[in-house]
């Protein structure tokens, strides 16, 4: 009997500590004195609407946040318990990311640091100075001069790409985007940063493809369950030995990595790539410590990076200059000038010099950022300006989060007249001094900014130099425009996302 009035005591007592908790959440906001905020629901906070799927997209969520107070230089929200300022004054993201860094030199993880200790050690999730000495330790991988020591392995993967649909005997034929473009950046993730070769086009069932769809799958409803309970319920989920990944792509990535490290640093083998140039600043004597498991977890955040955010650029690019066949025909001439002028080879050089691809590029990311959003965690108090003139200063406390909306900005017709309209002339040498710099943010701002930004952008840019060369993209019947976006916390097409390619008529190459 006492053990049943026990039960019931705590049983009260953790209801009325968890309403008690519940209603400090639900009044943080009012009590803070920041008035522009959104009423947050319990325990999910304002996220609830992108859990599982249900009801917005990233872009619509964000939008819905960024124009509730279109007065306002910040606004206010909770994330699950945590409260975060949405910032939407370009010139306070300038002073947050850039001129007052070391207050908010992290980003946010959304599980404990002990929830997955090999994923804690990629590059995006370290803080503090672990991540200021890995980053050191890293930059010098994806300068300039290391993208021309990979090129030749990005366009070898391009052109096996194109080989692959030269082939087929059909002139034209429907292209599935999402599935195609995904098959392509894992081919050249293998290639470049695992030092695999594999065609996924042709070996459609490569266990390399196979793992990776795994691995990337983070918009499933059992995946977003398991994430949860990896934040709240960490020992039990240990106990259990979960992972961010699956288990089965987890032991796979790994078992691959060691093996490679270990014959080369055997048989002393060099190769262009991405585990070579990790390997390298193992040995620098830089202070900064570099284990084969940071080898691992960097390895695999480079892959999750690249096989799914690099593809849905590429998506959105194709699906933009089928319906914009103007704008397509530009930039084949211009692949086709320089093609002719360096004799059919194609080089690093040659595409940084294409500044029309650069520009149509430029234009994707606008339209169709990776990242919806962005966030900066709080290390030190940061007081803010008043969010409206009604309202008072705010002090952020350590442990609260910031977010760039990175979509909403790129979508506000303050800074891009007409958003929606697919314009590469906004990024032309007249017009692109005429953008605001901190409202235009595709691969993140300051010091945190993405470290493999130039990686991404050389993969499309090949890509689409070799397809623009040899194809026309054509709409289908079956293309959505406009599109519709997946719901969940992911930028990407709604369902599939289809195009289609026309073989160039080699006498005639620039009729569409």
């Amino acid at each position: 009997m006492v053990t049943v009035y026990l039960l019931l005591l705590t049983f009260i007592v953790a209801t009325i500590g968890l309403l008690i908790f519940i209603k400090r959440c639900r009044n943080y906001w009012t009590k803070k004195g920041v008035i522009p905020h959104v009423e947050p629901v319990p325990l999910f906070g304002n996220t609830l609407p992108m859990m599982f799927k249900q009801t917005l997209s990233a872009p619509e969520f964000i939008n819905q946040i960024y124009n509730l107070f279109p007065t306002a230089r910040y606004t206010g929200l909770m994330q699950f318990q945590t409260p975060v300022i949405v910032l939407r004054d370009p010139e306070l993201l300038k002073e947050i990311c850039i001129k007052d860094f070391d207050n908010f030199p992290d980003h946010g993880n959304f599980f404990p640091e002990d929830a997955d200790p090999l994923f804690e050690k990629n590059l995006f999730i370290l803080r503090g100075n672990r991540w200021k000495g890995m980053r050191n330790t890293l930059s010098p991988t994806f300068t300039a001069s290391k993208m021309k020591f990979m090129f030749t392995l990005i366009s070898k993967s391009s052109q096996n790409f194109v080989d692959y649909f030269l082939e087929k005997e059909e002139e034209t034929f429907c292209i599935e985007m999402k599935d195609i473009f995904t098959r392509y950046t894992n081919d050249v993730i293998a290639t470049a940063a695992f030092g695999i070769t594999v065609n996924s086009l042709k070996d459609r069932d490569n266990e390399f493809y196979l793992k990776g769809k795994d691995a990337t799958n983070f918009n499933s409803f059992f995946r977003g369950i398991k994430f949860v309970a990896l934040r709240y319920c960490t020992s039990i989920m240990k106990l259990l030995g979960a992972k961010v990944m699956s288990r089965s792509a987890t032991k796979f990535f790994q078992t691959i990595i060691q093996e490679t490290v270990k014959v080369r640093n055997e048989k002393n083998i060099i190769r262009p790539d991405m585990i070579h140039l990790l390997m390298d600043a193992s040995r620098n004597e830089n202070g900064v410590e570099v284990t084969i498991d940071d080898i691992i977890a960097h390895s695999i955040v480079f892959f999750l990076a690249g096989f799914t955010t690099s593809a849905i650029v590429m998506e959105f690019a194709a699906h933009e200059l089928a319906v914009n066949p103007d704008i397509q025909e530009k930039l084949r001439k211009e692949v086709d000038h320089f093609m002719k002028e360096e004799g059919g080879e194609i080089s690093y050089d040659t595409i940084s010099k294409m500044k029309y691809l650069d520009m149509v590029i430029s234009e994707t990311l606008r339209k169709y950022p990776p990242n919806s959003i962005m966030d900066r965690l709080c290390v030190k108090k940061y007081t803010l300006p008043k969010a409206t003139p009604n309202s008072k200063e705010y002090t952020i406390e350590p442990n609260c989060l910031i977010w760039l909306p990175i979509y909403a900005l790129h979508h506000d017709e303050k800074y891009f007249p007409d958003p929606e309209k697919f314009d590469p002339e906004r990024f032309s040498e007249e017009n692109k001094d005429k953008i605001n710099p901190y409202a235009y943010i595709p691969f993140g701002l300051g010091p945190r900014k993405c470290i493999g930004n130039r990686f991404a952008l050389m993969e499309i840019k090949v890509l689409f130099v070799h397809l623009l060369q040899n194809f026309i993209l054509v709409r289908d019947e079956r293309t959505k425009h406009p599109i519709e976006f997946e719901k969940g916390f992911v930028v990407a097409a709604e369902g599939q996302f289809w195009i289609k390619l026309k073989k160039r008529n080699p006498d005639n190459k620039n009729v569409i």
